[in-house]
C-alpha cells in the first residue's frame, strides 16, 4: 500500500525557506505589492527569527510556523502595512516598534535625519551657550503643556534639538544615537502616537542611548515650548503634509493615522504656523529642516523666503530625485552700523 504524500503542515517534514518565499511572493506579486519577493523573505525571517541575510541558512519552517507565515501573507496581501505585521520598522541604525495609531517612518525622512544629526555634530563641543530649562527624562517621560523645565543646564557646546510631530520618535531617537552629545525634545500630540513614542524612548535609553524628553503638545500652538524661545540649535519636523485630494496607498489610506498624512487643502496648513513657530525657537544662526509634499518643493523654500527671519534657504531631493525637505538657517540680528555706533 501506498501512502499519499505529506503536505509540510501535515507531517514532520519542514518547508526550505525558498520554497515557501517563491510561492508566498507570488501571491503578494497578485495583491499589487511593489517588492513582493523582499517582503516575502522579511516576512519569513520575522516567523524563523533570523535577520533576512541569514534565511538562507536557516532550518526549514516547521508546520506550525508554515500556517503563521501563510496567515501573514495573506494579510499582507490585503494591503495591511508590512510593518504592522512584524511590529517593528527599520530606520538608520533603530529598529522602531511600530503598529496602529502611529505613522510607519519611511525611508525618504532618513535624509532629513541624516542631515539634522550632521548639523547637531557641528554643533558638537563648539562652544555654544548653556542651555536651561529642560529634562532628560530617562525612558522619555512625557512633560504636559508643551513646556519643558526642571533640569539642570546642558555643558557649554552641547546642541539642543527639537523635532516636531515626532511620531513614532524615529528622527529624534535616531539623532539621539547618532549624536549622544545633544539634547533631544520629541513634541507629538496624538494620545495614540505618543504611546509608541514613549515606547521607543524608554526602549533606546535602556540600550543605553541618550534619553530623549517626551513634549504632549500640538506644534500649532502659538505657545509651544515657549521656554525655549531663541535657544534650539536644530528644529526637524516631517508633519502631516499630504494635499487632502491626493490619493494614497491602501496601506497609507487604511492604516496610517489620517491626522499624521494629510495637510489640509494644499498640504501646508501645519508647516505655515511650524516654519513661523521655529523663527522664535531658533537661536541665531540655528537650522531647520522640514519635510514636505514632492509637489512643495517651491512652495515651502517660497514661504521661509517669505517669512524674512531665514537665510540660506535651500532644497534637497530624495534618491529618487524628488523635492523631499528644506532647510534654512535662523538669520543673525542685522549689526548695527558705524554711524548708530558712534551716536
Amino acid at each position: 500500500m501506498t501512502s499519499r504524500p505529506q503536505h509540510p503542515s501535515e507531517g514532520s517534514e519542514r518547508l526550505r525557506p525558498t520554497v515557501a518565499v517563491a510561492r508566498a511572493a507570488r501571491v503578494l506579486a497578485a495583491a499589487g505589492i511593489d517588492a513582493p519577493r523582499a517582503e516575502a523573505e522579511l516576512l519569513a525571517a520575522h516567523v524563523l527569527g533570523v535577520p533576512r541575510g541569514r534565511l538562507a541558512l536557516a532550518d526549514g519552517l516547521a508546520p506550525d510556523q508554515v500556517d503563521r507565515y501563510d496567515a501573514l501573507v495573506a494579510r499582507r496581501a490585503t494591503r495591511e502595512p508590512l510593518q504592522h505585521l512584524t511590529g517593528t520598522a527599520a530606520f538608520r541604525h533603530l529598529e522602531l516598534a511600530v503598529g496602529p495609531g502611529v505613522f510607519v517612518p519611511r525611508p525618504e525622512t532618513e535624509l532629513l535625519a541624516g542631515w539634522g544629526v550632521d548639523q547637531a555634530r557641528l554643533r558638537s563641543g563648539g562652544g555654544g551657550p548653556s542651555i536651561p530649562g529642560g529634562s532628560a527624562v530617562p525612558g522619555g517621560s512625557s512633560v504636559p503643556g508643551g513646556s519643558v523645565a526642571g533640569a539642570a543646564p546642558l555643558a557649554a557646546g552641547s546642541p539642543l534639538v527639537v523635532d516636531l510631530c515626532s511620531g513614532s520618535g524615529a528622527i529624534a531617537l535616531a539623532v539621539a544615537q547618532e549624536t549622544p552629545a545633544a539634547r533631544v525634545v520629541a513634541v507629538e500630540r496624538s494620545p495614540a502616537a505618543l504611546a509608541w513614542l514613549r515606547r521607543n524612548a524608554a526602549d533606546r535609553a535602556a540600550a543605553g542611548d541618550r534619553p530623549v524628553e517626551v513634549v504632549a503638545a500640538d506644534v500649532t500652538d502659538p505657545g509651544l515650548l515657549g521656554g525655549l524661545e531663541g535657544r534650539v540649535d536644530v528644529l526637524l519636523c516631517n508633519p502631516p503634509y499630504v494635499p487632502r485630494a491626493v490619493e494614497v496607498p491602501p496601506e497609507v489610506a487604511a492604516h496610517d493615522p489620517d491626522e499624521a498624512v494629510f495637510g489640509g487643502a494644499d498640504g501646508l496648513d501645519v508647516i505655515r504656523p511650524v516654519l513661523a513657530r521655529a523663527a522664535l525657537l531658533l537661536r541665531p544662526g540655528g537650522v531647520l529642516g522640514v519635510e514636505h509634499d514632492d509637489t512643495h518643493g517651491a512652495a515651502v523654500p517660497a514661504l521661509l523666503a517669505a517669512d524674512g527671519r531665514y537665510e540660506a534657504v535651500e532644497e534637497h531631493r530624495d534618491l529618487a530625485g524628488r523635492p523631499r525637505f528644506a532647510t534654512a538657517r535662523r538669520r543673525l540680528p542685522a549689526r548695527p552700523s558705524v554711524t548708530a555706533r558712534r551716536r
